[in-house]
């Protein structure tokens, strides 16, 4: 009795001496949400900050940007089924921070609408991975049959402890195997971003769904100018429905680039306002052919860029992109990495859209810029600072004088460049022409 009472013993403190498993897998809380908005004559960041508890508050940051008219505007949380939640926030005249803040009741999908913009988002729900619970699981399983067999051979039965003894080993063999190798185990992914987000699948991820939500079409778009609005209607390729799962992507559901017939630049962040509709306002718009492309990412469907043309029948006068920074290039033949490199002078640039600087290139130009085979948009990443976060919002204007592009022009000809960043809570647009020529012994037609 005296040695299986002091096998018994060893084997506890062997559990005891266990490394304690590693965290789970499961569905972790998620993220701040960084969604720039063009609303009405408003340049917005819409921040919905991490939510920690359910039922609990969301704390909502919207910054402003220079020019941004200053007044009231109503933030509502709502979900299907769930209550809904209002509050107030008056944006003063100077640029910068508000908040506001309102609750949530439960997990899964949810929308904030700012006014007209409504803005999809998941409170996620804190899920047990299977292997967190085997881990958890086996190691109380063998705590409890350790005890039984301890209480057996105390009352002289060591022949009946060999019963619980074997399965504590199994279950310390389940608690130690899903301990070792839940680190190597994929998460599952969560609703939201391959997943249709549902109330279900939200609070339980690990349950079977269909492999169809992967795979999406590509968008039609159509826009159309109302009101002094820009309005882009988005469709599914295949069936036609209105595109309602956008995600955000480098904190916008749509980037919208509008090149106006004389070479004017805007970069916009339309507004949901209806599954399938996202619309913007055009101030100050000159008339005539607008060359438009939207650079989207849907659920499943990867990053797309949209292009097409609008008419506008506007009657200002052309606007120039009046910018002011140093720009050094070395423009290498077509089809090789070139470099651009603006200066802004000072060291207190803030991050825009997620990245340090973004460049707008449109080219090779003949005529307007509608017929221009390509379009891109080139990002500036932050730079790792010691001392910053890694992950800095507009707050943080710490960064720069130098704002670096890389990319390779893939035609030889004329090409018009747009450099942005952000300064004082200002987007900096700067404009600039770059001719690149073809590559050595191919003549350019």
């Amino acid at each position: 009795m005296k040695r299986t009472a002091a096998i018994l013993l060893f084997t506890l403190g062997a559990i005891l001496g266990i490394t304690a498993p590693a965290p789970a897998d499961g569905v972790q809380a998620g993220g701040d949400v960084h969604v720039a908005q063009t609303l009405g004559d408003r340049d917005l960041t819409v921040i919905i900050r991490r939510v920690a508890e359910v039922p609990g508050p969301v704390h909502v940051d919207v910054v402003t940007h220079a020019g941004s008219p200053p007044g009231e505007i109503t933030l509502t949380a709502r979900a299907a089924g769930a209550g809904t939640s209002t509050a107030k926030v008056v944006l003063g005249a100077t640029p910068g921070f508000y908040s506001g803040v309102v609750r949530v009741d439960r997990p899964g999908p949810w929308e904030l609408a700012v006014d007209e913009a409504t803005i999809p988002f998941v409170v996620p729900a804190l899920v047990s991975s299977p292997w967190e619970n085997a881990t958890y699981g086996g190691f109380i399983a063998a705590g409890v049959l350790l005890f039984v067999a301890l209480l057996l051979a105390v009352f002289g039965k060591p022949g009946l402890a060999i019963v619980p003894s074997a399965g504590m080993i199994a279950a310390i063999a389940v608690g130690v195997t899903a301990a070792l190798l839940s680190p190597s185990i994929p998460p599952v992914a969560a609703p939201g971003t391959q997943l249709d987000p549902t109330y279900d699948n939200v609070n339980d991820p690990y349950q079977r769904t269909s492999t169809t939500d992967f795979s999406r079409p590509p968008v039609n778009l159509v826009p159309a100018v109302k009101g002094g609005d820009l309005v882009l209607n988005l469709t599914d390729g295949s069936s036609g429905r209105p595109v309602d799962d956008l995600l955000v992507h480098d904190s916008a559901f749509v980037h919208l680039v509008v090149v106006s017939p004389a070479g004017h630049l805007r970069h916009l962040h339309p507004i949901r306002t209806a599954p399938g509709e996202y619309r913007a306002r055009l101030r100050d718009a000159e008339q005539g052919t607008h060359a438009i492309a939207a650079e989207i990412a849907r659920r499943g469907g990867g990053v797309q860029l949209l292009r097409s043309s609008v008419e506008v029948s506007g009657t200002a006068t052309a606007q120039a992109n009046d910018g002011r920074a140093a720009l050094a290039t070395e423009i290498r033949e077509a089809g090789r990495p070139s470099t651009i490199r603006a200066d802004f002078g000072e060291r207190d640039l803030q991050p825009w859209l997620g990245m340090l600087g973004h460049m707008i290139v449109v080219g090779p130009i003949s005529g307007n810029a509608v017929n221009a085979p390509i379009l891109a948009h080139v990002h500036s990443m932050i730079p790792p600072t010691p001392g910053l976060p890694d992950k800095p919002d507009e707050s943080v204007a710490a960064y720069g004088p130098d704002v670096p592009f890389t990319y390779s022009f893939p035609l030889p000809g004329k090409y018009l460049v747009w450099v942005q960043a952000e300064r004082d809570y200002s987007i900096v647009t700067v404009p600039a022409v770059v001719d690149v020529p073809a590559p050595k012994g191919v003549s350019e037609k």
